[in-house]
């Protein structure tokens, strides 16, 4: 059975641990003797080295009473900012927050302690269970690169459960969009802003141009586009030489996503080519697009354990980016699960006692389906 008293107490332990992005170690070494102490055998590989952090990614596997292959679970370890000094603090009601100057880190420490409550409540209570796969992964946060650094192979398991999805515990994340960035640099030509502006080409002002051209947003074609950050100008009497500008795009056909960023850069190649001035641009694929076919068995598993929780399950697409975008490509099959987390990357992310329960109840039930 789930203790309700334990999991929150862990989860609050856990938040209380800074974990940054490349900078997991403390985490880590702690979810490795929680591991072991369950009976886990838990390797760490060399992505931190890889990727230039403090440490790797987690992979753990516990032996199984029931026959069928293994089951994957996955959270990921690091926190975006502000992340340093986090606390967690439980209200009455049982809603849980940060102190208000950070987040609070329920993206994903939710998702791992209802991973390890959800194993806890079954090696207790004598469950036959599944052979279990626990994947723990460093910087998701900055598009999955701890989970592109790790080695796939190891995995034997076919099925993928990913608790990385905001929102009312009971919703799944069957598809999710490629994320595609750009950065592009307008290279002008300065000149003084007072004397003889006419000399000078103005990168912000071609800049400017480009983007009033841009769809942005939510797009007719069902994609979004955004221009997240515009840097350029030396001074106010200066006509700027340069502007980096930096965007995305998001989309489920992935060769739509990757036609529309071309389309913003021929918008971009026009702008300057008119005023004379240079461009050099850089496309980013973060992460490929991904859909599942929600009446696969993950998604039976799912369906069941949501309703032995006494939820009606909910499957949904997501515009956002998880790991599970790099191992369905690698030919996984899964769903991303909510896990008791709401208003991520904000310091006003919260969390909940009754919800935690309930996702680690959902976990567990899916680690004894015998299908």
């Amino acid at each position: 059975m789930i203790n309700k008293e334990r999991i929150v107490d862990e989860f609050c332990e856990l938040v209380s641990i800074d974990a940054p992005t490349y900078r997991e170690r403390k985490l880590a070494d702690v979810l490795t003797n929680k591991l072991e102490a369950l009976g886990f055998t838990v390797t760490e590989d060399q992505a931190g080295t890889e990727i230039g952090g403090d440490c790797g990614n987690l992979f753990a596997t516990l032996p199984g009473t029931l026959k069928g292959e293994p089951l994957l679970f996955s959270a990921h370890m690091d926190t975006v900012t502000p992340a340093i000094g986090k606390r967690a603090i439980v209200h009455e009601n049982g809603k849980i927050t940060s102190g208000g100057d950070t987040v609070l880190g329920a993206d994903d420490v939710a998702g791992i302690v209802s991973i390890l409550e959800g194993i806890r409540s079954l090696i207790e209570d004598k469950t036959p269970h599944r052979s279990i796969e626990l994947f723990f992964a460093v910087a998701e946060e900055v598009f999955s690169k701890g989970c592109y650094a790790f080695d796939q192979n190891k995995i034997q398991a076919k099925e993928a459960f990913i608790l990385d999805l905001s929102g009312k515990v009971g919703r799944a994340a069957f598809q999710a969009p490629s994320i595609i960035s750009f950065e592009c640099q307008i290279q002008g030509k300065a000149a003084h802003a007072g004397f003889s502006p006419e000399t000078g080409k103005h990168a912000i002002m071609i800049a400017s141009r480009a983007i009033a051209r841009l769809e942005l947003g939510k797009t007719k074609d069902g994609m979004t586009v955004n221009i997240g950050t515009i840097q350029g100008g030396e001074a106010v009497n200066i006509v700027p030489e340069r502007c980096l500008i930096k965007g995305e795009v998001r989309g489920f056909d992935h060769e739509a996503a990757l036609a529309k960023v071309e389309q913003i850069r021929q918008v971009f190649t026009k702008e300057t080519e008119e005023i004379g001035a240079k461009l050099v641009w850089e496309t980013i694929v973060n992460c490929k697009s991904y859909q599942m076919n929600p009446l696969d068995l993950p998604g039976e598993r799912y369906s069941s354990a949501c309703k032995m929780a006494g939820l009606e399950p909910s499957f949904e697409v997501t515009y956002g980016g998880s790991d599970f975008n790099i191992l369905a490509q690698r030919g996984m099959i899964g769903l991303v699960l909510s896990n008791a987390m709401n208003d991520v990357h904000s310091c006003e992310e919260h969390s909940h006692a009754d919800e935690l329960v309930k996702s680690a109840q959902i976990v567990s039930f899916i680690m004894c389906d015998p299908r």
